[in-house]
């Protein structure tokens, strides 16, 4: 059999539905080579059923070779490497299901097709590989099964009868879980993974043999060394600390090298459009079948009103300004301390909104995750109300920026639960957040509760800030949607018994002003009130102190530093932007169905897996955070390796 070299998309768009569309279902047509040995004619042709061929005519010999028996026990040799016949594959809309010839290798783990068994041999019309692919039945259409492969793609088939469909479907699964083993098992140590990996000398993603490798077998899996514990990955760091430069393990899927991110040019402004006439009638459709304070969170909106970037990514922009975020450690007394990171707190939501017009960023998947940095001019990280810089490092090994590395994963689905971890080690300071969204319909409003809570932990000075998170509005969703946040979010933090409470205030029905926002800062133990600011969140910010002085920030003019990202094509297949990209392309380019139809592969696969963990018993995992209480935690955390 010919081996395919690469992935040829000639048959369209297969993110469609598969329930509907032309052409017949036609079964699978046997081999004209003679069944394998430990197979029989009536158990291949005599029931229509797809042909297994021996590797070069010699046959396997004994019921032990079997395809299925190999892929069960990885690392057993294989004697049958082909299974072959014919499908039905659903193509596109226009084609609707048309006839193929299908060949599965199971030496490789590559499924290809053709278009009918005569061109076999050459150059095959697609190819799929089976390492990290989940293969599942679906009553979309009769006989049915769907391949998703681990790099998006998906393969929708049909078979002639259910047990034509329960044999390819028993096969390909054998295959895919050989060669997803095999690839826990042959990973190479000397790859590793982390939020910050740079382990000199490792192998060179970019290299021909890398390239080589990743062809032959698909995507891998896994392939970093993998420790049981954040505490075996430290120890396994300290035995070759003269090799590794900031290198930490973990179970991740992702290979994240900090000197390949550049600086983020993605232009994400939204236009400044309303509704158009045809998406309100498809807003008035859906309104109707709502009823008030309905939860929303299974809930399919149109995909016209999606922001083009990932709820994760969201949660970075927060942090557009890191240098006002690692002043806080620079606060001479505990008041300046909690009064600085108020200052910050009010300043970080601006930047998270892009464009006046409300948007809904995308639900994360589980597993998606997302990674940035910035790099922090010393000069800017300022003692609170100085202009004097902070003191650094001396010496020519100085550098003239902080790190900041930000990590965030989606770590459950129901509830939709995401997590985000960020860390400056030169500062000793980081940040671990676990946010749930519960949104809900309130007429020609919706409501987004942020129920969780962040900690940040400055830990020159034993201090740990508790956090919570405003509400957030999206109003008049039928004409010029607009974001507006509201409620009560507490600071707190119990060494200093200084707190804040911040109150967001929502517009009023009659006058009033829009994005207003007040806080106090309160010294508990005395009961003194030590600083109060007014103004809007995306605007004037006034701060007055207990001795009178007073001080104006303007979020419009405050600069903003860019974080710093690796591009799409050096990013995983979970990471956020390389996950979105074909729904973010559509958007672009104004292509509404083709959003919706790659938006709908990605969730449709998320609740096929959800329902093979649900049947199998198996708890999601996650890569970067570990469950704690109600809470999620990093899984190697600075305040607990400082």
């Amino acid at each position: 059999m010919e081996k395919a070299q690469s992935s040829v998309g000639a048959e369209g768009n297969n993110n469609n539905s598969g329930g509907g569309g032309g052409g017949s279902n036609s079964s699978s047509r046997s081999s004209s080579r003679p069944p394998s040995a430990g197979s029989s004619p009536s158990s291949s042709a005599g029931r229509g059923l797809p042909n297994r061929r021996p590797e070069g005519g010699g046959g396997g010999g004994g019921s032990g070779s079997s395809p299925g028996s190999a892929a069960a026990s990885p690392g057993a040799r294989r004697t049958e490497p082909a299974l072959e016949g014919s499908l039905s594959k659903y193509t596109n809309l226009l084609q609707g299901w048309q006839s193929r010839y299908f060949m599965l290798d199971f030496e490789t783990g590559i499924l290809q097709y053709f278009v009918n068994e005569q061109s076999k041999n050459q150059k095959p019309r697609g190819v799929l590989s089976l390492a990290g692919a989940i293969v599942s039945l679906s009553d979309e259409a009769p006989n049915m099964l769907v391949v998703y492969s681990a790099n998006g793609e998906m393969y929708k088939l049909r078979a002639s009868d259910t047990k034509e469909r329960q044999y390819w479907v028993t096969q390909l699964r054998s295959c895919a879980k050989y060669h997803t083993e095999n690839n826990l098992k042959s990973t190479p140590t000397s790859r590793m993974k982390s939020l910050s990996l740079l382990p000199l000398g490792t192998i060179n993603s970019t290299s021909p043999s890398f390239q080589k490798n990743l062809n032959q077998s698909g995507p891998p899996v896994v392939t970093i060394t993998h420790h049981k514990s954040p505490a075996a990955a430290r120890r396994a760091k300290n035995q070759c600390p003269g090799q590794l430069h900031e290198v930490r393990e973990c179970s991740a899927c992702e290979l994240v090298l900090v000197e390949d991110e550049m600086t983020d040019t993605e232009d994400n402004e939204e236009d400044e459009l309303g509704v158009r006439d045809e998406q309100r009638s498809i807003i008035i459709h859906l309104i109707s079948q709502l009823k008030l304070g309905m939860d929303l969170t299974r809930v399919v909106l149109p995909t016209f009103i999606l922001e083009k970037r990932s709820l994760l990514e969201m949660y970075a922009n927060f942090l557009a300004h890191p240098d006002m975020l690692l002043s806080v450690s620079c606060g001479a007394t505990p008041e300046e301390r909690i009064i600085s990171f108020v200052e910050y707190y009010l300043t970080s939501f601006h930047e998270g909104r892009k464009g006046a017009v409300a948007k809904k960023p995308y639900n994360p998947i589980i597993g998606e995750t997302f990674h940035c940095s910035w790099d922090v001019p010393k000069d800017k990280v300022k003692p609170f109300r100085t202009t004097s810089a902070s003191p650094g490092p001396k010496g020519p090994a100085s550098s003239e920026y902080y790190k900041l590395r930000f990590v965030a994963e989606q770590v459950s689905h129901h509830p939709p639960v995401s997590s985000f971890y960020c860390e400056c080690k030169e500062k000793k300071m980081c940040a671990n957040v676990h946010v749930w969204t519960k949104s809900k319909f309130m007429g020609m409003s919706v409501g987004v509760s942020m129920v969780g809570e962040g900690v940040l932990h400055v830990m020159e000075h034993g201090e740990e800030y508790v956090f919570t998170l405003p509400c957030a509005y999206a109003r008049s969703i039928l004409t010029i949607p607009w974001v507006e946040l509201g409620g009560k979010v507490n600071i707190h933090c119990a060494k200093t018994g200084y707190s804040a409470i911040v109150t967001f205030h929502t517009k009023p029905f009659y006058g009033g002003k829009v994005h207003r926002v007040t806080a106090e800062v309160k010294h508990n133990s005395t009961n003194t009130i030590v600083c109060k600011a007014q103004g809007e969140w995306n605007g004037i910010l006034e701060f007055t102190y207990s001795n009178g002085e007073t001080k104006i920030i303007d979020t419009t003019k405050l600069p903003i530093i860019h974080k710093k990202i690796r591009p799409t094509a050096k990013q995983g297949p979970f990471e956020s932007r390389h996950l979105w990209q074909k729904v973010t392309n559509a958007l672009k380019e104004g292509n509404i169905n083709l959003a919706t139809d790659h938006k709908r592969f990605l969730e449709e696969r998320q609740r096929v897996e959800e329902r093979q963990r649900a049947a199998s018993n198996t708890p999601w995992k996650p890569k970067y955070f570990i469950k704690e209480g109600d809470g999620w935690i990093y899984f190697d955390p600075l305040w607990k390796t400082r």
